[in-house]
């Protein structure tokens, strides 16, 4: 694709004010959305995302839209899982439902912002050494096995350093108040509220989860602008995600592995493209493994698309095992 100046300012102008409207209903009433409200609004963000795709279609060809396609819907699973954890963070700080919304949007926002930036430094690797794929195919290997290995730790939130430093540093109060980071006590003393806390963590998870996505999208296609329209609309609307799905997401128990096996394909797709045009020159004297089969796009999403539909399946079928033996044992 050959983006221009003008299209990649049009695009971020369009997405800075559609973010810019979920900033306002959030900024001028804090609530917790009906299912209704959150259904039509993922419903639109979806829309937006299947129409973007579309154009994509007509004015770049069914190559650049498929891989639209197919890195949205990769970071949109990856996305869902980022929900898994701000989940555990608010239970575990006890944020209250009405303030949710605002903790959801600004963890968005955050991600989207180094999101924007690891995107930056990726493209700039890749265009500069293509070896770098190597690394990136090897990551999400190894990120795949941790969650296979390790697909229950995530039901107890751990806190990293700069949140137990934060907790013994700072001066703060028990209390949430409006939501706002800085609050005044009876006495007059200025304390910070949790809410500090909470974003700290929340930051800190969007910092881990970028370090996935990236590879992984950039395992899907290398042109920078489908890599950050995918990934701003598959976090667009995640926020209403949380209220629509609501129970569901505990009942999503094979998500991980479904996760693990996307991220594993993309990975060996990942190493076996940097076989194909491989440069090092202490790996078969500098000269690709024509042998290395590259796997086109279409086949991409036919795997990703029936990995995630057999996890999520699998996942409530045996939700819904386990529930009806917990009624007949009773």
């Amino acid at each position: 694709m050959n983006v221009s100046a003008w299209v990649w300012g049009a695009t971020l102008v369009a997405l800075i004010a559609v973010l810019a409207v979920d900033l306002l209903i959030i900024g001028r009433r804090p609530h917790e959305p009906s299912m209704k409200e959150a259904g039509g609004w993922v419903a639109f963000y979806v829309g937006l995302a299947v129409i973007f795709g579309i154009g994509v279609w007509i004015t770049a060809g069914g190559q650049a839209a498929g891989e639209f396609y197919t890195g949205w819907l990769t970071e949109y699973s990856l996305s869902v899982d980022n929900l898994f954890v701000f989940v555990i963070i608010m239970a575990r700080f006890a944020v209250p439902r009405h303030l949710q919304q605002k903790v959801l949007l600004i963890g968005i926002v955050l991600a989207l912002v180094m999101r924007g930036i690891f995107i930056a430094a990726g493209a700039a690797l890749i265009t500069q050494f293509s070896w770098v794929f190597y690394i990136f195919g090897a990551f999400l290997v190894y990120t795949a096995i941790t969650l296979v290995k390790g697909e229950d730790d995530d039901e107890e939130f751990k806190e990293n350093i700069l949140i137990r430093w934060a907790k013994r540093a700072l001066p703060l109060s028990s209390e949430f108040g409006d939501g706002k980071f800085r609050t005044v006590s009876a006495t007059g003393k200025r304390l910070f509220t949790p809410m500090l806390i909470v974003m700290i963590a929340i930051g800190t998870t969007d910092l881990i989860f970028a370090l996935d996505s990236i590879p992984a999208i950039f395992g899907i296609t290398k042109e920078p602008y489908l890599v950050f329209t995918a990934n701003v609309f598959a976090l667009m609307g995640l926020r209403q995600l949380f209220f629509l799905l609501g129970g569901l997401l505990e009942r999503l128990v094979y998500l991980n592995i479904g996760l693990a096996v996307v991220l594993a394909f993309i990975g060996v797709k990942l190493v076996l493209e940097a076989l194909h045009t491989n440069s090092l020159s202490f790996i078969n004297d500098g000269h690709g493994f024509h042998w290395a089969p590259e796997i086109p796009i279409w086949l991409s999403l036919l795997v990703i698309l029936g990995t995630l539909a057999i996890a999520t399946v699998a996942s409530l079928a045996k939700t819904s095992r386990d529930k009806k033996r917990e009624l007949l044992s009773k």
